[in-house]
This record gives C-alpha cells, sequence and structure tokens, in this order.
C-alpha cells in the first residue's frame, strides 16, 4: 500500500511543474512541495502543500488563487486518476514573488528541512534556503517535536529584551 501511495504522489509531482510553465511561462522562478508530502510521509488524504515563486504576481491572494486555477485546471486528469488510486488529494498553493521570498517568512522555517524543490530557476529558492538553513545553525536553532505538533527554538541562549534577525 505505501508504495502505490508513493507512486501516485509521485506522479502528481511530476505533472506540475509542466502545467506551471504552461501558465506563468517565464515568469516562474520556483516550486516547492512542502509538507507531509515534501516529507515523504503522505496520508490518502494530504493536501500538495505547494510554494510557488513567480514574478508579476497579482496583488491579493484572490487574484492569485485565480490565476493559479489555471494550473489546477490542467491537472485535473493527473487528480482524476489519483483518485482512482484512491488517493483524495488537492494542491494548496501559497504565492510569492521573489521579492517577498527575500523579504522573508515563518513559513520558510520547515521549508529548510522538508521541502522538496520540484522547478528552481538558477537555484534562487535552493540559494534562499541555504542561507536560512546557516542562519538558523549560527543561531543555535533547532526544530522540537512536541505531541503531534512542531515548533522552532531559534536561539537558545535568548536573553528577554534582546533583538536577533533570522
Amino acid at each position: 500500500m505505501p508504495g502505490r501511495l508513493q507512486a501516485t504522489f509521485a506522479n502528481l509531482l511530476q505533472a506540475i511543474p509542466q502545467a506551471a510553465h504552461e501558465v506563468y511561462g517565464d515568469r516562474l522562478v520556483s516550486l516547492a512541495v512542502f509538507g507531509s508530502v515534501g516529507r515523504g510521509t503522505p496520508r490518502f488524504d494530504s493536501d500538495i502543500d505547494l510554494l510557488v515563486v513567480a514574478a508579476g504576481l497579482p496583488r491579493g491572494r484572490l487574484a492569485r488563487v485565480r490565476e493559479f486555477s489555471a494550473v489546477e485546471a490542467r491537472l485535473e486528469p493527473a487528480l482524476k486518476k489519483a483518485a482512482a488510486a484512491g488517493v483524495s488529494t488537492v494542491v494548496a498553493p501559497v504565492f510569492k514573488t521573489p521579492e517577498e521570498v527575500v523579504a522573508g517568512s515563518l513559513l520558510f522555517l520547515d521549508m529548510v528541512e522538508d521541502a522538496r524543490l520540484l522547478y528552481d530557476r538558477d537555484g534562487f529558492l535552493a540559494g534562499y534556503l541555504a542561507r536560512l538553513r546557516k542562519r538558523l545553525k549560527d543561531l543555535g536553532a533547532r526544530r522540537v517535536r512536541r505531541g503531534g505538533a512542531w515548533y522552532w527554538l531559534l536561539k537558545e541562549d535568548y536573553k528577554p529584551g534582546e533583538v536577533f534577525e533570522i
């Protein structure tokens, strides 16, 4: 069963870059899957958490989702095939421009360990994540599991009132 599950998600992930290229064209900078699918531990009902980095994205989440709907339409045959194999999934995109990536986001903390790059023009996202990974190491940060969730201890020797950058 796990082999079939992995193969089904692998087929879906192979379809994503082409569909995204057809919609975003040369604006597409990076695609990364994260979360359980990125870690390689999906369930039959796991979402495909997808980071889409593209230049010239429209302002506002709803406008970005509308633009992405053309990618979802292109993925529909692969999603139907997955459903026939018993995998009930949807693509859950997060949209960033390259400038928004460079500005940073807490979202990227987990990506330093779990992101799987599907497309990365000129190593843009890989480079950003490598710099973030180094900064976290320099701070002595570590990811801690508590119960069923993860959190980050960003600076073990943090003093109240201390200001530091990630």
